[in-house]
């Protein structure tokens, strides 16, 4: 016959925890971002340092670039975009799952720059919705590190439904 020893009392510290939904959703999806990049130009120097062992998105949680649409859920339009890549962009937009999110990065991608003329998009805001504007030219990756966090809290403050009307 053995004999087990008594289990202590639990203290109620760690019994359960709680919490809503829509916080603990945006939580973990702010600290999950799948960035696909759209690179066209020039800010493409600065948005590759934005991942150097300096300035590090991973803490951030925004690392690993996708190359797949359908594997991201932020969309990094970064540079010019022309009126022939306009369609382009549009369909790599529709291509993302759900929910998505995107950040026009540079002063070409969010006004056209100073490229005023009849083959640049004045702004990728004219064929897709836009959650961040992160400007400059080109951006310093501090400002696409602030970018991030804002567009991180946007995220977390957003309701998060897990069966929609589709479902």
């Amino acid at each position: 016959m053995s004999v087990q020893a008594p289990r202590p009392a639990p203290s109620g510290a760690f019994e359960f925890l709680t919490t809503k939904k829509d916080e603990f959703v945006g939580w973990a999806r702010k600290f999950s971002l799948f960035p696909y990049p759209f690179v066209t130009a020039c800010c493409a120097m600065e948005f590759m340092s934005v991942s150097s062992t300096l300035y590090d998105t991973d803490r951030f949680g925004a690392a690993l670039p996708r190359f797949t649409p359908r594997q991201s859920d932020l969309l990094m339009v970064v540079g010019t975009v022309t009126h022939k890549q306009a369609p382009i962009l549009r369909k790599v937009y529709e291509q993302m799952c759900e929910p998505k999110w995107v950040i026009a990065f540079g002063v070409c991608a969010t006004s056209g720059g100073f490229y005023q003329n009849y083959a640049a998009l004045p702004g990728i805001d004219k064929i897709i919705p836009v959650d961040l504007y992160i400007p400059g030219c080109p951006p310093r990756p501090e400002m696409v590190i602030d970018g991030i966090m804002k567009l991180q809290d946007k995220i977390a403050s957003e309701r998060h439904p897990i069966i929609n009307k589709d479902f």
